[in-house]
């Protein structure tokens, strides 16, 4: 019993220290909902292509032509599937966070391929070992192995924790970059082509609208990576948490 109530404590105490540590607020959470539908950052970038070209374009760009490209308008999140190869967009046309989510995705898919893979392979065993550890425990099945079910989920997480963050902080901090390159690609490739067509409607990219884009991104990021080393962290220690309480029930 001392040893999952002490879990408990250590996991609460290493939240709370987190918290602080990556300087967790509400109030910074809700201006990056607030920053994410500026009207105005919304406005500059839908002078910009649909995400399925510019999706292309930054692939391209990476290097990586093989990807293929889905746009689900019922998903929530966009992400980059290793296994399939596959990257899925989300419902992300009203706000101008697109560009910089799209090259996200992009990066991941040209991280490194083992890494990947093993990520993918090794978040389904992860996932597999809480579900069954939760029912064994539920069940009361081998009770005097809960502290060793709850010790080898603690260590699974250490890894699973450690790749995943590796993941998503490289493609995190590099997203930023990879997004203004492209749209000061696509400027040029616009003024270039508006330069020798000049009776067609004119868009009108300003380098100081690009800036203020690129602006958004890093007050954004400033906030979101942060909270969301905090949250991958969080969420983990909350399923140690359930075991334990589970384990003394």
């Amino acid at each position: 019993m001392l040893y999952y109530i002490l879990t408990i404590v250590f996991c609460i105490i290493t939240i709370i220290v987190l918290k602080f540590g990556f300087n967790i607020k509400l109030k910074n959470i809700k201006r990056i909902k607030e920053l994410g539908y500026d009207k105005d950052l919304n406005r500059i970038a839908d002078k910009f292509p649909n995400n399925k070209e510019i999706c292309e374009k930054i692939l391209d760009k990476l290097g990586n032509k093989t990807v293929k490209i889905e746009e689900n308008k019922d998903s929530k999140a966009s992400l980059y599937i290793a296994a399939t190869n596959k990257i899925i967009i989300a419902n992300i046309k009203d706000t101008f966070t697109r560009i910089q989510t799209i090259s996200h995705e992009c990066l991941h898919s040209v991280q490194n391929r083992k890494i990947l893979m093993f990520n993918f392979a090794f978040s389904n065993i992860y996932i597999l070992y809480f579900v069954v550890s939760l029912i064994l425990i539920l069940f009361n099945v081998g009770e005097e192995y809960f502290n060793i079910y709850i010790l080898v989920y603690f260590l699974l997480t250490l890894i699973y924790v450690g790749i995943r963050m590796y993941l998503e902080n490289e493609a995190m901090s590099q997203a930023m970059y990879v997004a203004k390159d492209y749209m000061e690609e696509y400027k040029n490739e616009i003024d270039s082509k508006q330069e020798t067509q000049k009776n067609e409607t004119k868009v009108e990219i300003k380098d100081e609208e690009i800036g203020k884009l690129v602006k958004g991104f890093s007050e954004i990021n400033k906030i979101g990576i942060p909270f969301t080393n905090f949250y991958l962290i969080t969420l983990c220690l909350i399923k140690i948490i359930i075991l334990c309480i589970i384990a003394l029930i």
